[in-house]
């Protein structure tokens, strides 16, 4: 609010308004008006001192020498957020139970701090699952997280890795697909090797100049007995 604040250093200062008008970077003419009482609506002043942009022994140095030009201070730090828990909609909090009871039942090798951070929740509330003291653990069913949509498969996949290297062991591969995928390159394989054969006897077929083999015939229309 700089001209609020060259409003208060106008009436409690004896600075010119060349330095006010620096510091708070306005024209020297809008501190004139400021201090004519011609601005457009009456400012009501702002302390920068006490917002701790100047201190007193700044503003003596600025009164005792107009050529001196005032350096703002450093404010105070700012208290910023600490980083919480992970944020779940209030929608599927009541699927964490569930997603903490599928992490501790196929992947134990993760620490509670790690399905914390993953889930959202309390080491509190991950150890009665685990002791089977939870209030609710009789309607507790493991499920998968991801399905859940309480975390993504990558975040997943990421714990799990390396709660494995810390283990020493090696980590799961999903190996759920593999007979289908060997399956269908097996069919389209053998469907390849149809379709190059069906080629070849119809180029020696063509080459030999057969006919066509006849038609079958047709199958005769449904009759309807109920019109006769």
């Amino acid at each position: 609010m700089p001209h609020a604040t060259a409003s208060w250093l106008v009436e409690n200062t004896a600075l010119t308004f060349e330095q006010i008008a620096d510091f708070c970077g306005l024209h020297i003419l809008e501190v004139q008006a400021i201090a004519d009482d011609t601005a457009a609506t009456k400012l009501t002043g702002r302390d920068p001192v006490r917002a701790h942009e100047l201190t007193m022994e700044e503003i003596e140095k600025g009164q005792q020498n107009p050529d001196y030009r005032l350096k703002m201070s450093k404010g105070p730090e700012q208290i910023r957020r600490t980083k919480g828990p992970r944020y779940t909609p209030v929608s599927k909090r009541q699927d964490k139970p569930d997603g903490i009871a599928w992490i501790l039942r196929n992947h134990p090798e993760i620490s509670d701090g790690a399905i914390g951070k993953l889930i959202g929740t309390t080491r509190t509330t991950i150890g009665a699952i685990r002791d089977r003291t939870h209030w609710n653990i009789a309607n507790i069913v493991p499920k998968d997280p991801v399905t859940l949509g309480l975390c993504s498969q990558r975040e997943l996949d990421a714990i799990v890795a390396k709660a494995a290297k810390q283990a020493g062991i090696e980590a799961p591969t999903d190996n759920r697909l593999e007979g289908d995928r060997e399956a269908l390159i097996t069919e389209l394989r053998q469907q390849r090797e149809q379709a190059v054969r069906d080629a070849e006897v119809a180029a020696a077929a063509e080459a030999a100049g057969d006919a066509p083999a006849p038609a079958a015939p047709a199958t005769p229309a449904f009759e309807d007995p109920f019109k006769k």
